[in-house]
Formats: structure tokens, sequence, C-alpha cells
């Protein structure tokens, strides 16, 4: 046997082995590093897939959320929602704020995102609705002087429970570290469909809640047969926000944790949490 034919089978025995190892972690990546494709920008003020004023585009292999075509924010909250919902998952981004707010943001959004989960989808919004029914993972950057979380809690017409009692606070901050500047975090939001949700900053734990569920306010214009309030939210969209600082995102990527759950089968995953007995490969 020659050492070439050797190296090809090592390789493709590795490769095997690679493929159906139950605990390699099969990332999806949202962002493709090239465009917008697979998501859906929807803007107050606008119809849902209207990128207006080229708000969110790709730069430099990177998601970026701009302001320099705005003469004033004028309340225009945008929300960029990729095209699948999702029950159970993990998504991760890793983001940085930079520049400075466009003009008439309002002071709470200085250096202000966040990643919306368990939303309700783009198309049911209203046209001058302001922030899709979510639970949204508030990403803050800081402002040179003390402490400023992210990755913290709000929940634009939705509540939680924490400790098995109703959470109705609209905002509630996380035990995450202040990162000021332009330095790139990672965050993730651990999901498990209606039952909790964690929230992950550079792989530490940082908050933790149960049962998310429809009911609140902070939320406007909106429709009122969309709002079913004490309604558990078991999936739903998820978007990126707009809200006058800008942004940029140089990965947006999906752990997918409903799958297979047989250990027979040839795509058998030890960390998915929710079966799919129809998603099984032999």
């Amino acid at each position: 046997m020659s050492l070439r034919l050797l190296a090809v089978i090592l390789l493709c025995a590795t490769a095997a082995s690679a493929q159906n190892d139950p605990d390699r972690k099969e990332w999806a990546q949202l962002f493709n590093g090239r465009n917008l494709e697979g998501w859906i920008p929807k803007i107050t003020g606008y119809d849902v897939g209207v990128n207006a004023l080229n708000t969110f585009r790709v730069e430099d292999g990177m998601l970026k959320v701009a302001y320099d075509k705005y003469e004033k924010f004028d309340n225009r909250f945008g929300h960029l929602f990729y095209e699948e919902p999702f029950s159970y998952y993990i998504i991760a981004v890793e983001y940085r704020f930079t520049g400075e707010q466009a003009t008439g943001g309002p002071g709470w959004a200085t250096r202000n995102s966040g990643i919306m989960v368990h939303g309700q989808l783009p198309e049911t919004m209203q046209r001058d609705q302001d922030f899709p029914i979510s639970i949204e993972v508030q990403l803050l950057g800081g402002l040179g002087k003390g402490p400023r979380p992210t990755a913290n809690l709000c929940t634009p017409g939705t509540h939680v429970e924490m400790n098995g009692a109703l959470f109705t606070t609209h905002c509630v901050s996380s035990k995450s570290p202040t990162f000021d500047g332009e330095q790139w975090v990672r965050v993730e939001a651990h999901v498990h469909g209606g039952e909790k949700i964690r929230h992950v900053v550079n792989g530490e734990t940082v908050l933790e809640y149960q049962r998310p569920q429809i009911g609140g306010g902070a939320v406007t214009n909106h429709d009122p047969a969309v709002k079913r309030d004490g309604q558990i939210l078991t999936g739903g969209s998820i978007s990126l926000q707009s809200e006058s600082h800008p942004i940029e995102f140089r990965k947006v990527e999906l752990l997918n944790l409903s799958g297979c759950r047989d250990p027979k089968a040839k795509n058998y995953k030890r960390y998915f949490v929710q079966d799919a007995p129809g998603a099984c490969r032999y």
C-alpha cells in the first residue's frame, strides 16, 4: 500500500469519525460574511423587508448596523430577523460597538443593542410597531465610567419567571463585566423552548430565568390579536436590533438543540435536549 493511499484512508477514517462524533457541535453560521442572505429587515415606519437608509449592511466581512444616512434617528427602531424560527437552540454573536450614536437617538440607547429571541414573526408586526413581542438579550457597551453589564434581560411585551415567581420588571441586569471601548464580546443565549433561558458572556453564565411568556407593556403599535398575555413562548423568531448606536457583528451562529436522540442513529448528538425522531438517520 502506497503512503499516499494510506494517507487518504486515514483522512477518510478521521472525517467519518468526526462526522459521527456525538459530542462534536455542529454550529450553523447564520451570517455568511458576504451578504444578508437569509435575513429580513423590519424598521419602524416601513414595511417588512425594507432596509431603510441601508441600516443593515455587510462591509469588510462584518454585519453592520449603521446610521450614516440618517439625518435624525426619529425613533426608527429596527430589527433584522433570521428567516427561520427556532425553539431549542443556542444563539451566539460576537459583537462590538463603534463610533457615535445617531443624532436624536434616545439617551438610554447609547451603546445599546440586543438579540431578540422567541420573538413574533416579522410579517405579524405592524408598520409602526417599535419592537417585536419577544425576549431581549440586551447588549450594552461600557460608557467609560462605572459598571454597565451586558447580556441583560429586557421584555418587550413579555414576562418571565425567576425563582418560581412571575417577574414583571422590564429590564434586569446580568452579573457580567463591563466592556468599554471597541473590544469584541461573545454573548450566547441558551434557549430551551418554554422552559428556561440562560445568558452566557465569554463562556460565563451571567443570568438565568424560566417560563418566558407574553405579557406586560414596553411595545407599541402592535396587533392586539398577536399579544395573547399569559401564553408561554416555546419558540419564535431571532433578530438583531438597531437602536441608534452603530454596532458590528463578526459572527452570528446557532447550535440547534433539537434533533435525533437515538444513540443508534448516525446523527445522534448528546447535546440535543429536545427529541426529533423524524430527523434520525440510520
